[in-house]
């Protein structure tokens, strides 16, 4: 396989193997990965900018091996944007010359924290993640979904989900990052306590697995220091080559599934309904909630 040279804002950097398939089934090769992604740069950028990068590679394509990796390993060019943090030199995920560079280096999942580097130990939003028991029970985390927000609606919070890429969704809470991650997970567990008392029979809380007995798992405890989501509009490394895509919350109503929205699908939607997420980044200001009702309502109930 011919390498492949291309220029990223004025930074030449070579591609190799680009005609490997990453995603056999779907017929995706690196080089279609880099265009997906030289395309949805901007608004994939606008969130994940200033935070701490952490990948997971498949260098065989997602049918081998996976490695994650949360800090520079091996060369890096002096333009990629990092910081050192306990000792280690981390990824700022802050241009497309370097969402090229992560790529090529076969980089298939790209997964962000709930906070910059500024703004350490303060969350930028409240997330919330919904892990039905498997693929075919998205109409669970639907039907969930839409009752969280109701209940996020009723505390006047904005709100924005995004399916995972993977099998479940995610909601979005824009917050103003003065809380840290204590405060914000006694938010998340309100809400997620009050959602599995009003739905006990499909809710669960509980992390262990073979605890579940079949119902969706709403976890409020992944917000927190070090733990990731995927970044909105990155890749997944499943065979249909699903996106983790923002999705309006009428689309939720009328029914979605994950294999809808793919590498293929995403950067047409984007040209017809405009970046879903906006509300959480260059919107934010006009949709930024603040907590401090609600935490000292919260506090004052424990």
């Amino acid at each position: 396989m011919n390498d492949l040279t291309v220029n990223v804002e004025g930074k030449e950097l070579t591609i190799t193997n680009p005609d490997k398939l990453l995603w056999p089934a779907a017929r995706i090769s690196k080089k279609q990965y880099i265009a997906y992604l030289s395309a949805v740069a901007p608004y994939l950028l606008s969130y994940a900018k200033d935070r701490m990068l952490m990948i997971w590679r498949y260098p065989e394509g997602i049918e081998g091996k996976r490695l994650e990796e949360r800090s520079i390993h091996g060369h890096a060019h002096n333009w990629v944007p990092r910081i050192v943090y306990q000792e280690k030199e981390r990824i700022l995920l802050n241009n497309a010359a370097t969402l090229v560079w992560v790529a090529n280096m076969a980089a298939l999942e790209l997964h962000v924290p709930f906070d910059t580097y500024q703004r350490k130990d303060f969350p930028t939003e409240l997330v919330l993640d919904l892990d039905p028991p498997d693929e075919h029970s998205f109409v669970m985390a639907s039907e969930v979904a839409l009752r969280i927000k109701a209940v996020l609606d009723s505390l006047t919070l904005t709100s924005v989900p995004k399916t995972s890429g993977a099998t479940g969704l995610q909601i979005y809470v824009p917050i103003v990052p003065k809380y840290p991650f204590e405060d914000t997970r006694l938010v998340n567990r309100f809400v997620a306590e009050f959602i599995q008392q009003q739905l006990p029979g499909l809710v669960t809380l509980d992390r262990v697995v073979r605890r579940r007995g079949g119902k969706l798992y709403l976890d409020y405890m992944q917000l927190w220091r070090g733990r990731t989501m995927p970044a909105p509009y990155s890749v997944r490394a499943r065979k249909e080559a699903t996106v983790s895509t923002p999705l309006l919350w009428e689309e939720i109503e009328r029914g979605i599934r994950p294999v809808d929205f793919t590498m293929q699908s995403v950067v047409a939607r984007l040209q017809t309904l405009g970046d879903l997420f906006s509300p959480i980044t260059t919107d934010k200001a006009r949709n930024i909630n603040s907590l401090d009702e609600i935490i000292r309502f919260v506090k004052a109930r424990r």
